[in-house]
Order: structure tokens, then sequence, then C-alpha cells
């Protein structure tokens, strides 16, 4: 899955992260692993231009996203599709999502996290304009970023348990490279 980031805004934000929830969402939802999707990060002028613009809405907002070609998510827990797309663009407002973080009580990274699979969904075809879809949009929103931390958490943990496995084993003198002489994987 290709999902180019550009960060053409003053604020600093987790980049490898935020390709990493989208590719988590995307990667949930059964869209294929061909598919192509771009991320850009703007200032408040520039997304107030695009809200204005696109939506007919005064003043920046959170996020937009922008479909390429008509996308339909498949829906059920065995539906994947697998011909490549290309889904879209996301754009963030990293400044407004910081400001909104602080209102909600939460970091900005927190934020952005939920600010992207929101994006994503809307690229999937998922809404929130009638009452049944903001509930089936934001109950799937939800799970996903759970799934998200829970995974992230974990993958933390054991990267954590690998660097404190290496300190040991280089004090005791068996680094990776010694380790695998031993076992004969080694080049010879």
């Amino acid at each position: 899955m290709s999902i180019e980031i550009a960060n053409e805004s003053v604020v600093r934000v987790p980049e490898t992260t935020l390709v990493s929830v989208a590719r988590f969402a995307l990667d949930r939802m059964g869209v294929s692993r061909l598919a192509e999707l771009s991320i850009v990060l703007v200032e408040l002028d520039v997304m107030a231009d695009l809200h204005e613009r696109w939506m007919d809405l005064s003043g920046p907002t959170d996020v937009m996203a922008f479909p390429m070609e008509e996308y339909e998510a498949p829906r059920g827990q065995d539906s994947t599709d697998t011909s490549p797309g290309l889904l879209g663009d996301l754009v963030l407002c990293p400044e407004f999502a910081r400001d909104q973080a602080r209102k909600a009580g939460h970091g900005m990274e927190d934020e952005l996290y939920l600010l992207t699979v929101h994006g994503v969904l809307h690229l999937l075809g998922y809404d929130h304009a009638e009452p049944e879809e903001e509930r089936e949009m934001f109950a799937l929103q939800n799970r996903l970023l759970a799934e998200f931390r829970e995974a992230k958490t974990e993958a933390d943990r054991a990267a954590q348990q690998r660097d404190a496995d290496s300190r040991v084993l280089g004090v005791v003198g068996l680094d990776e490279s010694q380790e695998a002489t031993a076992d004969g994987d080694s080049e010879r």
C-alpha cells in the first residue's frame, strides 16, 4: 500500500505513525495493498481556503477527504477488495487539531490519529450526515482506533524488550552478529 505524506505546516507531527494508523485502518477495512493514499498537513489559512472552496463553509476545519475514485468499502468481516485504486487525499490541519485536542483533554497525537482514521473512512464512502450513518461510522472509527492503540502498545512493548535483550547480550559479549555465527547462520 502506498501512502505518501507531506507536511506543509510548521507544526511537527509524528508522520511515520500517521502513515501507520492510516495503513492499519485500510488493512482492517480490507482495502487492497495496491491502493494509494496521500496525506497532506497544511496551515490554518490553506485549510480555511479549501474548506470554503469545497464545502462552502468559512474558516478552517480539522480534516478534509478528497476521494479520487468512487470507492465503496467492503462491509462485513470477510469482505476484501483486491482491486488497486487511488483512494484520494486526506488533508489535515495540525494547528486546528492541536487546539481541538486541548479542548477535548487529550494530546495532539491522539487527535491526529482520530482525524486520520476519520478521513480514511470518508474516503471509503462512510459519512455521518444522518444519525444512523453517524452511529455506524463513529462506532467503526472508535473500534479501529482502539485496535490500533492496542497493536501500537504491543509493538512498543516488543521493541523495548528487544532493546533490553540486545543490551544484555552486548554486556555478556553475545551481540547479534556473534549469535548468528553461533547458530551457523552467518555467511561464509
